[in-house]
């Protein structure tokens, strides 16, 4: 059963990681600056939702955990991994607020101890069987001010296809994470 797993696990860590490269494009599309840091898969994120989420909007506990490694600064080589962790409480949530646009702030917090915030705008969307959340935005405090930011977080897709079918909900999904920060 482990195997079976840890197999699953890696086919679709690949198959996510072709589509993040089939999104983002071989070169990504913060390349137009100096590249400032980018962290690559099997950087993570890891989303719960309590209750979980169904087609009818309820108040939902939303706890997200992302890691970020390995990354490469060329400005800062002592940078390899950052972190992040929330807990909100979202009322009136449910399942097709996920492939809602929006904006939100958040902070990196860097093997280094120093932190980024990070002002993003997103846009969710399937593409095939994988959920994608692209975020564009700016470090407006910290590590990196003024440098833009380019986040694409994709994971599968089938749990929120269901529940927006009103068939089924989504209690967790687990995505990888692709992240360039750009000197403009």
């Amino acid at each position: 059963m482990i195997k079976v797993s840890r197999t699953a696990m890696s086919v679709l860590m690949s198959a996510v990681s072709a589509l993040s490269l089939a999104v983002l494009g071989p070169t990504g599309t913060a390349s137009a600056g100096v590249l400032d840091v980018t962290c690559a898969p099997p950087s993570s994120r890891s989303t719960t939702y309590t209750p979980p989420l169904t087609v009818a909007p309820q108040d939902v506990t939303v706890q997200t955990t992302a890691q970020y490694g390995p990354c490469v600064s060329l400005s800062n080589p002592a940078l390899t991994s950052g972190s992040r962790t929330s807990t909100v409480l979202a009322p009136g949530f449910g399942c097709l607020d996920l492939l809602a646009a929006g904006s939100f702030t958040y902070p990196i917090v860097w093997n280094t101890g120093q932190t980024s915030t990070i002002s993003a705008n997103y846009t969710s969307t399937i593409v095939g069987a994988a959920l994608v959340i692209t975020n564009t935005g700016t470090v407006t405090a910290g590590l990196f001010t003024g440098s833009t930011v380019v986040q694409v977080i994709t994971g599968p897709a089938t749990d929120v296809l269901l529940c927006t079918a009103g068939l089924g909900t989504v209690s967790s999904i687990y995505s990888v994470i692709t992240l360039e920060i750009t000197s403009t």
